[in-house]
């Protein structure tokens, strides 16, 4: 597609990835605006003043499509449907279809993201360890509707899958960090098939990505076990 549609994102943000790998998915054109998350962002870092107008919390994703602009990676995802109607549609038309993918948005935001989170931004050992099985359990129910329909919520891919996309992203970044239950089979054998499909490899991490990230994390664990003894 030959579209004026920018994203203003950054690889280490999950919600960033949730965007960049449905708009690389369907095939749209788009500007990427490197803009790092606000716990990244160098001293001195000039926030664009179109994202300053836009972006109501000052946080990415934040999607232009010509002169109207939109923040937050779930609405953005739909917002894309809406706008850019066609090719490959992450949304499916028949009512109750749709119905499926936003319960299932909903649910992997509820109890597969927070868990996430919750195991990098642990600082204590038994934090991290109950995390890390609240999103073992979550990624092992997901598994079992991949497994039912191929996808999270039906026979093609959806908007549930680009929001779980990044978990698949930073699984071994995960393992590094804290998670160290086994990976359930179903997870796994889903994430296969996800790595087959048009919008992963922009998404995917290299090994430096992933280093930076597994150090960053660190080093903000240090800093606030200091801060807690």
């Amino acid at each position: 597609m030959s579209l004026d549609v920018a994203l203003y994102g950054h690889w280490i943000c999950p919600f960033s990835t949730r965007v960049e790998f449905a708009l690389h998915q369907r095939g749209i054109d788009h500007e990427l605006v490197d803009l790092p998350p606000s716990s990244a962002r160098p001293k001195g870092f000039e926030i664009p003043p179109e994202f300053a107008a836009h972006s109501p919390r000052l946080e990415i994703p934040m999607v232009r499509i010509g002169d109207e602009y939109l923040a937050d990676s779930i609405p953005i995802l739909e917002w894309l449907e809406d706008q850019l109607p066609g090719t490959d549609p992450l949304l499916p038309v028949a009512a109750e279809q749709q119905a499926l993918v936003r319960e299932r948005v909903t649910w992997i935001d509820q109890n597969a993201f927070r868990p996430m989170i919750g195991v990098y931004y642990g600082t204590e050992p038994r934090r991290i360890e109950r995390a890390g099985a609240a999103l073992v359990a979550a990624l092992a129910t997901m598994g079992e509707w991949a497994a039912e329909a191929g996808w999270l919520a039906g026979a093609a891919p959806t908007i549930a899958d680009a929001v779980a996309m990044p978990i698949h992203v930073r699984l071994r970044a995960l393992q590094r960090l804290g998670l160290v239950a086994p990976i359930p089979e179903g997870w796994a054998r889903y994430g296969e098939r996800c790595r087959t499909l048009p919008g992963w490899a922009p998404v995917e991490w290299s090994t430096e990505q992933e280093d930076e990230f597994v150090g960053r994390i660190e080093a903000y664990r240090r800093i606030n076990q200091r801060e807690d003894a």
